[in-house]
This record gives C-alpha cells, structure tokens and sequence, in this order.
C-alpha cells in the first residue's frame, strides 16, 4: 500500500472510495432500511408527520384553482421549519443504526480495510478474531448468602 500516514485525507479518502466499491456501504443501507420501518423512532415520527399534515390540511377547502403544489411546497417547508424531521431522524438512527455499529458493521469495515492495506496477507476469515485480551478467574462474595463463589465462566483467548 502507499507510504500515506493514518489518518491523511487521501489514504482516507481512498479507503471510503474502496468500501463503496465493495458495495459495503450499500448493504449497510438495505440492512437498516429493511429495519427502519418496525422502529418505533419511525412509527412515532410516521405519526407526528401524518398529524401534523393533516391539521394543516383541515384549514384549507379544495377547490379547482387550488394550487397543489405550491400547497405541499408549503407543508415540506413547514415541516422542515418545525424540527421534528431533525428529532425524529435522531431516534430512528439510535434505534436502527447505533446497535448494529459494533457487531455488525465495524467487522466488516475493519476486514475490507485491513485487505486493502494489506492485500494478499490475510486469510479470508469467516468470523472476525477476538480482540486479544486477558481474562482472569475471579470469585464475588454475597454477604447475604454467608459468602462463597459465584458461578464462573472462564473463556480463554489466546494472546
């Protein structure tokens, strides 16, 4: 790979530019769009929106000359002026988006990246490693059951 520090806008920029090509960022949104909608972020703004819509509606009788478009011009605007979209979409991501950054997400970005920096050098691997950690045996003493140990589970990664 280019002699690019981390973190330089081009090396940046050209990791973006290889995920997309990948179609990772596609899947991405297919993954939470498929999820979006049995949110109840999205249920709840879903409401506001249609609510808000039609009380803004019930002001205005329809008529021939009534100008449509100019009327739903008005009603994006107003919606747009009111922040709720803002609120909303705020909700929508914290509950679709952020649980599936760590486990599902940041593996794959960390895979393609490390295939491209290092391409050629990693074997095609089915699940990401484990982080190496150190995991140590411990004992919790309840008072209010006269003491002893707690149930253990030991897993041992290794290092």
């Amino acid at each position: 790979m280019s002699a690019l520090p981390p973190g330089d806008p081009q090396l940046v920029a050209m990791i973006v530019n290889h995920l997309k090509t990948q179609g990772l960022f596609d899947q991405f949104r297919r993954d939470c769009l498929a999820d979006v909608d049995t949110k109840p972020a999205y249920l709840h703004l879903r409401q506001r929106v249609d609510n808000f819509v039609s009380n803004h509606l019930s002001n205005h009788t329809w008529s021939p000359q009534l100008n449509k478009n100019q009327l739903r011009n008005n009603i994006r605007q107003l919606v747009l002026q009111s922040g709720m979209l803002e609120q909303g979409v705020d909700r929508i991501v914290a509950q679709v988006v952020d649980p599936k950054i760590h486990h599902t997400f940041r593996p794959q970005v960390e895979r393609i990246v490390r295939q491209f920096l290092s391409p050629g050098s990693h074997v095609e691997e089915e699940e990401p490693p484990l982080a190496p950690s150190l995991l140590v045996e411990s004992q919790e003493v309840h008072p209010q059951h006269g003491g002893g140990p707690s149930r253990l589970r030991l897993l041992t990664v290794p290092g």
